[in-house]
C-alpha cells in the first residue's frame, strides 16, 4: 500500500535565536526546497551574528521524546544532525536512530561556531566518533572539524585527500570535506568521496564572513536526499545552492557577519 504522506526531513540540532544557523537555518533550507521540515531541539543557544553567549541543553529524555514523536507521525526521508553538545545527548540520539533506522543520516559534526565559541564538550568527541560516524550516510566536516576528528592538521590539498580516506575508515559511508579553511585563491573546492567514487565541487571564492553555511549545506543535502537524489548528486546540488545563498547573503545584525539568503531562488 502506497504511503500518501509527503516525505519530511528531520533536523536534530541546536536552536539559533538569531535565525542564521542551527534549527532555524535548517528549516528555512527545507522550506526553500519544498520539503516538510521537522525539528528536535538538542540545545538552546543565546546567540546572534556577534557570537554565542550561553548554551542550555534540555533533558535528554525530552530530546528522545521529540525524536520519537516525529517518527511516530511523519514519513521521514532523511535526518540531519547538527549541534549535539555532549556525550549523553549523542548516545540518546544514536539510540533513537538505531531504533528508527532512517534511510539517510547527514552528520554535520558541529564543534565550534563561526564566532569561535566551543559547541561540543570534550567528552563528546569519542562518542561522536564511535556512535554517530558509523551510523552516518555522509559526514560533512569543515577543515577544523576534520582536524579534531582525526587528531592532526590538514594544511593543503594532499592532506585533505588523505583525511577523506581516514574519515571513511572511521565508518562513514561518504564524506564531503568542505574546503573553506584551506588556502584558496579565486576558487574554493569541496571534496566528496564514498566507497566507489571521488569528485570535487568548485565555486568562485567569495570574500565574505558568513554565518550558518555548514548548517545550511548539510540541511540542503538532507532535503535533496528526501527528493530522491543520490548522495553524490545531493552534494553537488547542495554546494550550488549554498553558493547562491552566499552570493545573496545580507546583514540583518549589527556585525560584519552575513546571514545566508535561503530563499534566493525566489528572487530570480
Amino acid at each position: 500500500m502506497n504511503d500518501p504522506r509527503p516525505i519530511s526531513a528531520l533536523t536534530i540540532a541546536g536552536s539559533d535565536p538569531g535565525g542564521g544557523a542551527g534549527i532555524q537555518a535548517d528549516l528555512k533550507t527545507f522550506a526553500a526546497h519544498r520539503v516538510h521540515g521537522l525539528s528536535a531541539i538538542a540545545a538552546l543557544t543565546a546567540q546572534n551574528t556577534r557570537g554565542v553567549s550561553a548554551i542550555h541543553v534540555p533533558p535528554v529524555a525530552f530530546l528522545r521524546a521529540q525524536i520519537d514523536a516525529c517518527f511516530e507521525d511523519f514519513r521521514i526521508g532523511a535526518v540531519k544532525l547538527g549541534m549535539l553538545a555532549n556525550a549523553e545527548v549523542i548516545h540518546v540520539v544514536a539510540d533513537a536512530l538505531e531504533h528508527h533506522r532512517p534511510q539517510c543520516i547527514v552528520l554535520d559534526p558541529v564543534m565550534v561556531a563561526t564566532s569561535g565559541a566551543l559547541l561540543l564538550e570534550p567528552d563528546a568527541l569519542v562518542a561522536m566518533i564511535e556512535r554517530l560516524v558509523p551510523l552516518a550516510s555522509i559526514v560533512t566536516p569543515n577543515i577544523p572539524e576534520a582536524e579534531v576528528l582525526l587528531g592532526h592538521p590538514i594544511v593543503d590539498a594532499t592532506s585533505a585527500e588523505t583525511a577523506i580516506d581516514e574519515l571513511l575508515a572511521l565508518g562513514a559511508t561518504a564524506v564531503l570535506l568542505k574546503g573553506g579553511h584551506l588556502p584558496i585563491d579565486e576558487t574554493m573546492t569541496d571534496r566528496y568521496a564514498d566507497r566507489t567514487s571521488r569528485t570535487t565541487f568548485t565555486h568562485d571564492h567569495l570574500n565574505l564572513n558568513a554565518h550558518g553555511t555548514g548548517c545550511t549545506l548539510a540541511a540542503a543535502i538532507t532535503a535533496y536526499s528526501c527528493l530522491g537524489r543520490t548522495l553524490l548528486k545531493a552534494c553537488e546540488a547542495a554546494t550550488d545552492y549554498v553558493h547562491g545563498a552566499l552570493v545573496h547573503a545580507y546583514h540583518p545584525g549589527g556585525s560584519d557577519v552575513a546571514v545566508l539568503d535561503h530563499f534566493w531562488r525566489n528572487h530570480r
